[in-house]
């Protein structure tokens, strides 16, 4: 990288650079004219030099010039004008000028933002793309919040001193040196006196401030190292807590807090001390003005118009002095921040940008054989764990490698997979090193997959064609004004040197999944969640969640085919009591008191049962019907129950889990409300502790919680109160509540609900489990297994994929690498939190779908049980780094080898 700040910054906006200085000059134009007007306005029109008689005139707007060698040129003669015309004359002139040095600051300012911005979009870019070509062993050494701190935050101030490097002390040292030029043509001696002062502050302040950058950097250094620390203890919360270590992190941050604060408070005290002086530096020249200006005004050697002038003048002369000293503060900091940026982001043996250029092409198959020849691999404490192996795979053989955890063979699959780089031999594909290799080839002919995942945040879809996304295929479709502002961003991105690329396009690679386009994907995804055991994962989320129907309409304009469809199937099964149906004018046993009251489902989270328990059309409801009593008596004894059979147990007590309207955390509230209720009726509580109690029956199910409080009597006045909820809704409620209609779809409700219609009876032995699996029959009989699937691709996988399980995750980036139907396919152990039952089954399905799939890739596998090599056609045999055989199992077993140790 460049090591000056200046020279990256002239070399990439060497244009931009010489047209604002260009504007720059002609605006000191205006500027000095703006200095000598009051003068004329003193001494003339105000004080009536040239009007000595009434009617005297004077020349306004004389425009004439004296050239050499063609001498006197008049360019207009401008107008006689009076004393009291030529006053306003200049004094709308003196506006003008205004106008215009406003104008100039305008343009200048917006044009040197615009310029910074791009500067610093420019460099972000750069550097991003520097962390995309790091070798893979620089990313032990680094830690990724101290990296994106330095992106994000370091670099700011270098976005905004890009447009001050060159115009600010032109454009400052411009209006400086214009009126001390302008003060000294007026006066000589006033003139040295500025001319002394700005010496002294020219060259005394930057001095003190050197102590300034010296602190500015130690300031940078801690909060970029804090950054790291806080990012380490985010990752590894887990150990924190299993440790009992937070307050040994507390200790640490807060040391590093006070050495921040004793810093910055060193920081403060030498600033403000530095402003000090200047300040007093920059009064000082007023008072030697009116002191020295005055005797000679007094003396009649300085009119008083040149006075005020030269007053005026200086007043606009320590603004630009002191904002020109600051800019060099400002460009001695960020040069340090610069060069620990480059020093940071200056790594040896870079990826070459040849490497990753975009390719839209197909790449070509790789049809020769991958080989390794004296690979060796030295880990960072100097150990060879892999030790001048040499091993050729041929296209299309399926090789397991075994051998104990750290025997060599790992690092063997990573060195094939481009992730660890040999220290010396290599991996090489037709003669050529497959790090020479574009990875426009090796990223999409080779797929690696191994227990360490990672998944960036956003659905379960995009992670899992994250592997087909290489290049913008299909353009986006544009209206013509997105198609305007796109066009406005790509004309941007061109001068910023960031790539052209559109990411609003579709960037899978559908062909080389196997697919004709977006329209049919999911019957080449399909196949690969089964193969990884994932499929039913999916279904299960898709039921859990919520739909949007404007994304999956060929699903829900289906449901009430659905519907009856799955009520078929019941019937078929003679299972129709697994699923008691909602009907308006029935109660239903398996659902809640609210879910009854309402006949439909809350918005959340614009309403709650608390929320609801306290709404005055639902009090007026349950004063008419004569429910509030009901509720409240049958909320004070559900609150008696759960207090008493609860009270005792641990909050993480299992029992819990079934206590739906109730959490371990609300049972000392409800115990000090019993308390205090006690012997009390309905009246003596207060209307939120009527609320708080009532909200408990909202989420009694009798079928569930057995506490004997659903009488026949109460059934039929909650039906009754149903039909009456719904005759006068008011417009607040209606709009939070979606009312169940077995002709329509309920956004609100999970697409389980919304199949069921009704709700499963809890009664029933392994009822969940059952009607999930007839409803995977019914979504695969009427052809909307892939409408499922897409619903449960759009799960949100959170940061890192951490909601989902260790084994999901494995899974999935297990799927993510089959997907692509590369040549080679390299599993690194990918599958260790299964079990071994587990991964067999997992480990056959795949090869035999790719045996049937219409192509054979070469499979290498790491293996975390030996006895799964009978499936391959070769076993390379590792220890201690070396490979120590390679054959077929047959073969290996006859030699009484290690294969046969580690079988036993």
């Amino acid at each position: 990288m460049e090591k000056s700040l200046a020279r990256y910054i002239w070399s990439n906006t060497r244009l931009e650079q010489i047209w604002i200085l260009l504007v720059v000059a002609a605006s000191m134009i205006p500027y000095f004219l703006s200095f000598d007007l009051p003068k004329q306005i003193v001494n003339g029109p105000i004080q009536g030099k040239g009007f000595e008689h009434p009617g005297d005139t004077q020349t306004f707007m004389h425009i004439a010039f004296d050239v050499p060698l063609i001498g006197h040129i008049e360019v207009f003669h401008g107008f006689q004008l009076t004393r009291m015309w030529m006053l306003v004359a200049l004094s709308l002139v003196f506006l003008a000028l205004v106008v215009l040095n406003g104008l100039f600051k305008l343009y200048i300012n917006t044009y040197k933002g615009r310029l910074g911005e791009r500067m610093l979009r420019r460099i972000r870019f750069e550097l991003i793309d520097r962390v995309l070509r790091f070798p893979p062993a620089h990313f032990k050494r680094v830690k990724p919040a101290e990296i994106a701190t330095m992106i994000k935050d370091e670099v700011e101030p270098m976005g905004g001193f890009t447009g001050d490097a060159f115009v600010q002390p032109a454009l400052l040292g411009g209006q400086a040196v214009t009126a001390l030029v302008f003060i000294i043509m007026q006066n000589f001696w006033l003139g040295m006196i500025a001319a002394a002062i700005v010496a002294v502050q020219a060259i005394v302040i930057p001095r003190m401030r050197k102590r300034l950058l010296e602190l500015g950097r130690q300031r940078q250094l801690t909060a970029r190292e804090l950054s790291g620390r806080v990012g380490e203890i985010v990752d590894g919360i887990g150990t924190i807590h299993a440790n009992d270590t937070t307050n040994l992190e507390r200790a640490d941050i807060a040391q590093r807090l006070g050495l921040i604060f004793s810093i910055r408070y060193d920081l403060y005290q030498w600033k403000f001390m530095v402003k000090f002086i200047n300040n007093f530096l920059a009064q000082v020249t007023p008072f030697l003005f009116y002191l020295v200006g005055g005797f000679l005004a007094l003396q009649g050697r300085l009119d008083i118009g040149q006075l005020v002038a030269v007053i005026n003048a200086y007043k606009d002369l320590p603004g630009p002095l002191k904002e020109l000293i600051d800019w060099d503060q400002s460009r001695q900091d960020v040069q340090v921040k610069y060069n620990q940026v480059v020093e940071q982001f200056s790594v040896d043996n870079l990826i070459d940008p040849k490497i990753q250029v975009v390719s839209p092409a197909p790449a070509g198959r790789i049809t020769h054989s991958l080989l390794a020849t004296n690979v060796t691999v030295v880990d960072d404490s100097g150990a060879r764990v892999l030790d001048h192996v040499s091993v050729e795979i041929q296209p299309g053989e399926k090789v397991a490698i075994v051998g104990d955890s750290g025997a060599g063979g790992e690092y063997l699959a990573e060195a094939f997979g481009r992730l660890v780089w040999p220290d010396s031999g290599r991996v090489s594909i037709d003669g050529r090193d497959i790090l020479e290799l574009p990875e426009s080839l090796t990223g999409r002919r080779i797929a690696y997959a191994s227990s360490e995942t990672f998944f960036f945040h956003g659905t379960l879809r995009s992670n899992l064609l994250y592997g087909l996304k290489h290049a913008p295929l299909i353009p986006p479709a544009y209206s013509e004004e997105e198609a305007t502002k796109a066009k406005w961003q790509m004309n941007e991105a061109r001068r910023a040197a960031n790539p052209e690329l559109d990411l609003n396009g579709d960037w899978v690679d559908y062909a080389a999944a196997g697919a004709s386009g977006p329209e049919d994907i999911y019957s080449v995804i399909r196949p690969v969640l089964d193969a990884v055991a994932m499929s039913q994962d999916i279904f299960d989320m898709a039921l859990r969640s919520n739909v949007d129907t404007a994304s999956h309409q060929d699903l829900t304009s289906r449901i009430v085919e659905l519907r009856q469809a799955l009520r078929e199937r019941l019937q078929e099964e003679k299972l129709e009591d697994l699923v008691v149906p909602f009907q308006f004018d029935a109660y239903n046993l398996q659902a809640t008191v609210g879910e009854n009251l309402l006949f439909g489902t809350l918005k959340r989270p614009q309403m709650t049962n608390r929320k609801l328990a306290a709404h005055p059309y639902f009090r007026q409801l349950f004063a008419e019907t004569g429910l509030i009593s009901d509720l409240y008596d049958m909320g004070l004894e559900i609150a008696e129950n759960a207090v008493e059979l609860f009270t005792d147990l641990p909050p993480d007590h299992p029992f819990f889990q079934q206590l739906t309207f109730m959490t371990a955390e609300d049972i000392p509230t409800y115990e000090a409300l019993l308390q205090k209720l006690n012997g009390k009726g309905y009246e003596a509580a207060t209307d939120d502790e009527r609320s708080a109690i009532i909200r408990l029956s909202f989420s009694y199910i009798e079928p569930r919680h057995r506490f004997g409080l659903l009488t026949q009597m109460l059934m039929e006045k909650i039906v009754q109160a149903r039909a009456k909820f719904y005759e006068n809704i008011p417009a607040d409620l209606a709009s939070v509540i979606e009312r169940y209609d077995p002709e329509r779809f309920t956004a609100s409700a999970t697409l389980m609900d919304n199949v069921l219609f009704g709700r499963i009876a809890h009664q029933q032995a392994n009822a969940p489990e059952r009607i999930h699996q007839i409803m995977f029959d019914v979504f695969a009989r009427l052809g909307m297994h892939d409408g499922v699937l897409s619903i449960g691709l759009d799960f949100d996988v959170g940061s890192g994929g951490k909601r989902l399980t260790n084994v999901q995750r494995q899974k999935l980036n297990l799927g993510r690498a089959l997907l692509k139907r590369a040549d080679y396919i390299i599993c690194n152990r990918p599958l260790p939190a299964l079990d071994h039952r587990v991964q067999d089954q997992i480990a056959r399905a795949i090869l035999g779908d790719l045996d049937s799939a219409g192509y054979s890739p070469a499979v290498i596998w790491v293996l975390s049980n030996p006895s799964f090599a009978e499936l391959f056609d070769r076993v390379l045999v590792f220890d201690h780094g070396n490979l120590v055989e390679s054959g077929s199992t047959t073969d290996l077993l006859e030699k009484n080898g290690m294969f046969k140790e580690l079988l036993s």
